[in-house]
């Protein structure tokens, strides 16, 4: 038996549609090595995107198929995402904050029509102070975003897209389709 034939047909389908979606042109995906304990059979993705603001986004999304299930899966695939990115002052101490991060996710899932069961997760907003002789910049907020969910299908492309929208958003990016128009002013003055 070879290597190839001994991955079962739902994980390499899986796989195969989880890398169908081109990425957006403002997101950088690679494949990375995958953690081995949480499932038999695992793939990940990593993800860097930088918005208009700057604003910087690193994310992870890995599928895990266990052939014998999960009791808190609800089914043989789970996948998991991971996102961080800073955050502003006004935006860290702002109570509502936790519940934006997680409509990053749960409308990304929503609005690519990624069918799924078992939704779950965290958002953690942390703020860290620096001294001495490493004190810029002297504070930093930072918002982690970390949500599973059962598929309900093998076919993942929709669910690779919305892990793509999910990105985008948090980085600030528009709509797929939709171009920033930059300041008339600014560009007046490059063209001078």
């Amino acid at each position: 038996m070879t290597e190839m034939s001994a991955i079962p047909m739902v994980f390499r389908d899986a796989v195969e549609t989880l890398k169908s979606p081109p990425p957006r042109r403002e997101i950088e995906l690679s494949e990375i090595r995958p953690p081995k304990r949480l499932a038999p059979w695992t793939h990940a993705l990593a993800a860097e995107a930088s918005g208009p603001e700057g604003t910087a986004v690193t994310a992870r999304l890995v599928l895990l198929h266990d052939p014998d299930g999960q009791p808190s899966w609800d089914g043989v695939l789970r996948l998991v995402a991971y996102l961080r990115t800073d955050v502003g002052s006004d935006l860290a101490s702002d109570p509502g904050v936790p519940e934006l991060g997680w409509s990053w996710l749960a409308e990304a899932l929503r609005s690519c029509r990624a069918e799924h069961t078992a939704l779950g997760g965290t958002v953690t907003v942390t703020s860290s102070a620096r001294f001495g002789e490493i004190a810029e910049p002297e504070q930093e907020h930072e918002l982690e975003l970390r949500g599973s969910w059962t598929p309900s299908d093998t076919d993942l492309s929709a669910h690779a897209r919305a892990f793509q929208e999910m990105i985008g958003v948090a980085a600030g990016l528009p709509p797929v389709g939709v171009s920033v128009l930059g300041n008339r002013t600014t560009e007046r003055r490059r063209h001078v």
